[in-house]
């Protein structure tokens, strides 16, 4: 009984090392995306499209021209729905960051009330990652191709899947904490 308490624990303890390995690789990606790239999603030398950077390659200058608000807005690209785009991306970024704090702290306290916390951190920088993502994407998409997208691209889109994971998986995770307690008092 007392080896497969010690199994449950350290099963238990890789899962929530796991999950924090996951948090703090999602924060990562959107500091990459974000901040490094500056939200570009194409950063090409003829073509520049992001959340920050709107440059389409003008022939007669032979350079490439920077557009801002009201020329964005005659190409299409409404200012609520930039904004929109740039909250949801940039929010997820900033609820993402306070995800790891209640993660540590329900499983020191063994308070699942910190871990509903967490979980309501990932599941609304999910929901905001995607649609602030969606948005820009649904707006821009006339001057993208699935080819030309970059490494900003690349991380956004990686953050979105395991940020899913993680949420599915802090979900599922309290359930282990009542096991890890559980295996503690019963070896007493």
């Amino acid at each position: 009984m007392k080896m497969t308490v010690l199994k449950s624990k350290r099963c238990s303890q890789l899962l929530f090392l796991g999950t924090m390995a996951l948090t703090v690789t999602v924060i990562s990606l959107l500091f990459f995306a974000l901040l490094w790239k500056a939200g570009n999603l194409v950063d090409l030398p003829n073509l520049r499209v992001g959340f920050y950077n709107f440059c389409l390659w003008h022939e007669g200058a032979s350079a490439l021209q920077c557009y801002q608000f009201p020329e964005l807005e005659a190409l299409g690209v409404p200012r609520v729905g930039l904004a929109l785009a740039r909250l949801g991306v940039y929010g997820a970024l900033v609820l993402t960051l306070f995800v790891p704090l209640p993660l540590l702290l329900a499983w020191c306290n063994n308070n699942e009330g910190e871990w509903q916390l967490a979980v309501g951190f990932l599941a609304t920088s999910s929901v905001l990652l995607a649609s602030g993502l969606g948005l820009f994407l649904t707006y821009t998409w006339k001057w993208l191709q699935l080819s030309l997208l970059g490494p900003g691209a690349l991380a956004l889109g990686a953050a979105q899947t395991l940020l899913i994971v993680l949420l599915v998986a802090t979900a599922v995770f309290p359930q282990r904490a009542k096991d890890r307690s559980w295996g503690a008092a019963s070896s007493v």
